[in-house]
């Protein structure tokens, strides 16, 4: 018997702590995505949550590539794929690159804060999709020479991953028996005493 939707939230969710957010312990990866299209209202609200997202200097230096099904463009970011992602990717109602200025809007020196502010931007626009009831599943497996050259990306503008968004599906549907295996994983994380220290290698006093 297959495993359906809630029974696998249910496995993926974050056991967390009392008083988090609801999105932060609901939001994982699954690769499995419906045929159900995204509205665009939807769409508008995840990236009005990417728009109100931190940046260094107000620089707000991100820019979205947005491939609806059906789409040249859903089409062109589907053909760079690579290894396991071309069997499962594609199937997403909505594919997402995320792009950067990697120069400074007034004074075109270097951003080095560019791909951070890339990262919290996502970050917003992952949360409120998992708010609305949307899955998010991010790659790096892409070819990133062909997309840039497909999209016409200028060259200041750094590549970071792609999206795929849509509709959670059951994992069955992925037809793959190492795929379904990764979707039923277990997820694990380091321990808070792991990343917050009070000193290198000194766990900050959270307790």
């Amino acid at each position: 018997m297959g495993v359906s939707v809630i029974e696998v939230n249910t496995l993926k969710r974050a056991p967390g702590m009392d008083g988090m957010m609801s999105e932060v312990l609901n939001r994982w990866s699954p690769r499995a995505f419906t045929d159900r299209a995204v509205s665009r209202a939807a769409l508008r609200r995840v990236f009005e949550a990417a728009r109100w997202a931190p940046s260094s200097g107000n620089e707000q230096p991100w820019r979205y590539l947005v491939g609806l099904r059906n789409s040249s463009t859903h089409s062109k970011i589907s053909e760079t794929f690579a290894g396991y992602n071309r069997n499962w990717a594609p199937q997403a109602p909505v594919l997402i690159l995320g792009t950067t200025n990697t120069k400074l809007s007034r004074h075109d020196a270097a951003n080095i804060y560019a791909m951070y502010d890339l990262g919290a931007a996502t970050a917003m626009l992952v949360l409120q999709a998992t708010a609305l009831g949307l899955a998010t599943h991010q790659m790096g497996g892409f070819d990133h020479d062909a997309i840039r050259e497909a999209l016409q990306i200028p060259e200041e503008y750094a590549l970071g991953s792609v999206m795929a968004l849509g509709y959670q599906a059951d994992p069955a549907t992925l037809a793959d028996e190492e795929l379904i295996k990764r979707e039923m994983a277990p997820r694990s994380r380091k321990p808070v005493t792991e990343i917050a220290f009070s000193a290198w290698n000194e766990p900050a006093p959270l307790e």
